[in-house]
């Protein structure tokens, strides 16, 4: 039987990091969606992505990560590597999301979102392996508190990263805009293949797209994922969204042991 490269528990806590990123990336626009569109239908297309991520970490580590290790590679090369993978993930996103009901429904930005958490989860779960075995590189690799705290910052980058691109092609889907996604959305993959892998040997290459994809948290929640709604949905969302916070902020300030007054 083949041993694993770390102990298990060390293992286990690498993808339970991993599949957090999820749960994170489900926070904001997306968790309040229900109702606007079909949740169970975004669900499927995240059990696609944590499928498909498996067989992207799997050549990643092949071909980028394991060269590195040796030494057999230079940037160049990994970039050509990066991008024909780049382009292999941005076809198979836009034939996800450009399917006839998908996109009768409207819902390739929000379908998007959570592909990318699923691609994004499983390669951080990789990477997140790779970074505690302490055989990968001399001196930055191995299970420690700094590495699990840069695996939680490479989980975050790499989901949030992964699934605002899906979601950016999402929402140009539904605009007609099939193309030109298609080369952009390759490039940013490619950077973004690049750094992650390069941050298992210098740690802080990391944030060389960290404010990117910080950044790319706020056109993705405020514009691309609700871009396939109705003028009406799209009103009738925005008041949800406000008698929400309203609720919130009234739970949060009323005073135990007082009656609740409701505004008409």
């Amino acid at each position: 039987m083949a041993e694993a490269p770390i102990e298990m528990w060390e293992m286990q806590l690498a993808f339970a990091i991993g599949l957090l990123g999820v749960y994170a990336g489900w926070r904001g626009t997306i968790a309040r969606m229900t109702g606007f569109y079909d949740l169970s239908g975004a669900f499927k297309t995240l059990l696609f992505g944590l499928v498909t991520g498996v067989l992207i970490a799997s050549l990643i580590d092949s071909l980028i990560l394991g060269p590195i290790r040796l030494e057999s590679v230079n940037i160049v090369e990994v970039s050509v590597i990066a991008l024909v993978i780049g382009m292999a993930e941005s076809a198979f996103t836009l034939f996800l999301l450009g399917r006839p009901r998908t996109v009768g429904l409207r819902a390739s930005a929000p379908y998007g979102w959570t592909l990318g958490l699923g691609f994004g989860a499983m390669r951080s779960a990789h990477l997140n392996v790779r970074l505690f075995d302490p055989e990968v590189w001399d001196g930055t690799t191995g299970f420690e508190p700094f590495n699990i705290a840069l695996a939680c910052i490479l989980t975050l980058t790499t989901c949030i990263g992964h699934a605002s691109v899906a979601s950016w092609q999402g929402s140009k889907i539904i605009q007609h805009e099939r193309a030109r996604t298609f080369f952009t959305s390759s490039i940013v993959r490619t950077v973004l293949i690049v750094t992650t892998v390069l941050t298992i040997f210098e740690p802080f290459v990391i944030f060389l797209v960290l404010p990117m994809v910080a950044w790319s948290w706020i056109p993705a929640h405020s514009t691309w994922l609700p871009s396939g709604m109705t003028p009406a949905a799209a009103q009738a969302y925005r008041r949800t969204i406000r008698s929400s916070d309203r609720h919130e902020r009234a739970a949060e300030e009323r005073i135990r042991g007082e009656k609740v007054i409701e505004e008409d």
